[in-house]
C-alpha cells in the first residue's frame, strides 16, 4: 500500500517547527556515516505503532514486541473506532497475536500500551467501559484477565502503582492526546477540584487523589486570568519511584493549541513536597536521567535540571526538538527530531561525556508531519540496551514498526 505524502491544514506548534543548527547539522547529515540495519517488523495492510518513549513494549526477553493495530491512519479516532492490541514474535517470522482491543486510545500515545514493570507476563492498556475508561491487565501466558475501574497514565517503577488523570479534560483542552467517548465533566470549569493526579493501587484497585487542579492553578503564575482553563498532562515518575513529574497546562477559554502555557512541576510519591522545576517558555519532551535530575528540551536545546526547586538548568546539546532517552548508565542518550526541511525524521545518539553525535539515518516522512496525525520516530531502547524501534512511514505502507542495533555505535 504506497502512501503519497497529504497537505497539512493544522498549524505547527512552536516545539515541531525545524530550526536550524549548523554545528548538529553538520555531524547528523556527514556523507561517511554508516547507518545500521532497519528491519520491518510489523506490515501492511493494516497500521501498526507502540507510540510514546516512556514504557516496556518488549518482555523480559525481549522477543515479544507490543503492538497497536489500527485499519486507518488519516484522521482523528472518533467515539467507536478500535484498535487491536497484540504481540509481534521477532523470533518467529513476526508472528501476530492478539491479545484484546481498545476504544480509549490517540496517536501520540496510544493506549499506554505496556509491559507492567516487574512482571514476566503481564501486560496493560486502557480501554472504555461505558462510561468511563478503565485499565486491563492481561496475563499472556494464562489469558486471565482482570479490569481496574480507572486508565494508567504513567506506572512506577516497581509496577505496584500508577498515576492516573483525567484523560477526558485532556481532550477536551489538548484534542489528540486524551481519548474521545466520554464528556468532560469540568468543561466550563476554570480549576477543577474533583479532578487532579490520583495514585492508584494496581493489586487492590484503590485509588487516592494526591491533588486537584484547583490546587496546582492556585500556585501563582504569571499574566493570570479569570478564564484561564488548565489541566494536567505528561506524567512520569523518577528512575526509582520516589518522585513523579508532571506538566501543569493552561490557555484562554477561547484559545487552542498551539496557544497554551507550560509549567513544570514534580512532586513527592505521596503528593507532597511539590516543586517547580521551570516555568520557562516552550517546554517539550523530557526524560528522567536519574532520581534527581530531568533532561528538558526547551527552546531549541537539551537542558539538564536538577530537581531542587531551583529552576538552574545546564544545556547538554544545542538541537531540535526530538524524543530522547538515556542509555543504561547515562553515557549516552538516544533522541530524534521533528520533520527536517527534506521530511526526513532523524535518529541519533548523543555521547553526554564528549558531545560526540552518532546518525542512525534518515527517514523519509511519508504522511502527515506535524499535527495530531504525525508519526513520531519515538525511539524505544528495549531491555537488552542494544537494539532500538521506532514507529516510522518510510517505508510506504504507512505507519509501521522497525527494529534495528546499535551495539556497534555504543562500543
Amino acid at each position: 500500500m504506497n502512501r503519497t505524502r497529504q497537505a497539512l491544514t493544522v498549524e505547527t506548534p512552536k516545539d515541531q517547527e525545524w530550526v536550524s543548527h549548523p554545528q548538529f547539522e553538520e555531524e547528523l547529515y556527514r556523507r561517511n556515516a554508516h547507518f545500521p540495519d532497519v528491519k520491518p517488523i510489523t506490515h501492511g495492510p493494516q497500521y501498526h505503532w507502540f507510540g510514546y518513549y516512556d514504557k516496556f513494549s518488549t518482555d523480559p526477553e525481549d522477543r515479544f514486541v507490543l503492538s497497536m493495530q489500527v485499519d486507518f491512519d488519516d484522521r482523528s479516532p472518533k467515539e467507536d473506532d478500535f484498535i487491536r492490541v497484540g504481540l509481534v514474535d521477532i523470533e518467529d517470522s513476526y508472528k501476530w497475536t492478539q491479545l484484546g482491543k481498545s476504544r480509549a486510545w490517540c496517536w501520540q500515545q496510544g493506549c499506554m500500551l505496556q509491559w507492567r514493570p516487574g512482571s514476566t507476563d503481564e501486560v496493560m492498556w486502557n480501554d472504555r467501559s461505558r462510561d468511563r475508561f478503565v485499565c486491563h491487565i492481561v496475563n499472556v501466558q494464562t489469558g486471565d484477565r482482570r479490569t481496574l475501574d480507572f486508565p494508567v497514565y504513567h506506572v512506577r517503577p516497581d509496577g505496584k502503582d500508577a498515576l492516573v488523570a483525567d484523560f477526558s479534560r485532556i481532550q477536551s483542552l489538548r484534542p489528540g492526546y486524551g481519548y474521545p467517548g466520554i464528556p468532560d465533566k469540568s468543561e466550563n470549569i476554570s480549576s477543577p477540584e474533583e479532578i487532579g493526579i490520583s495514585i492508584a493501587n494496581l493489586e487492590t484497585g484503590k485509588l487516592e487523589l494526591l491533588f486537584s487542579v484547583k490546587d496546582i492553578a492556585s500556585i501563582p503564575y504569571e499574566d493570570p486570568a479569570a478564564d484561564d482553563m488548565h489541566y494536567f498532562n505528561h506524567l512520569a515518575w523518577n528512575t526509582d519511584g520516589s518522585r513523579f513529574l508532571f506538566l501543569h497546562r493552561w490557555r484562554s477559554a477561547g484559545g487552542r493549541f498551539p496557544d497554551f502555557r507550560t509549567r513544570m512541576f514534580t512532586a513527592a510519591a505521596n503528593g507532597s513536597d511539590v516543586r517547580l522545576v521551570t516555568d520557562k517558555p516552550y517546554v517539550s519532551h523530557f526524560t528522567w536521567r536519574d532520581p534527581e535530575h530531568i533532561a528538558i528540551w526547551r527552546e531549541n536545546s537539551y537542558k539538564l535540571y536538577k530537581d531542587d526547586g531551583s529552576g538552574s538548568e545546564e544545556t547538554i546539546l544545542n538541537a531540535p526538538n526530538g524524543h530522547h532517552t538515556y542509555l543504561q548508565g547515562n553515557q549516552w542518550m538516544i533522541a530524534d527530531t521533528y520533520a527536517d526541511k527534506d521530511g526526513c525524521q532523524n535518529p541519533f545518539l548523543f555521547h553526554v561525556g564528549t558531545g560526540r553525535i552518532v546518525p542512525l539515518g534518515h527517514f523519509q516522512t511519508l504522511r502527515y508531519t506535524t499535527g495530531e496525525l504525525r508519526c513520531d520516530l519515538h525511539p524505544r531502547i528495549i531491555r537488552d540496551g542494544k537494539r532500538v524501534i521506532i514507529d516510522s512511514t518510510h517505508g510506504g505502507n504507512g505507519r509501521q514498526q522497525y527494529l534495528f542495533d546499535i551495539a556497534d555505535y555504543i562500543g
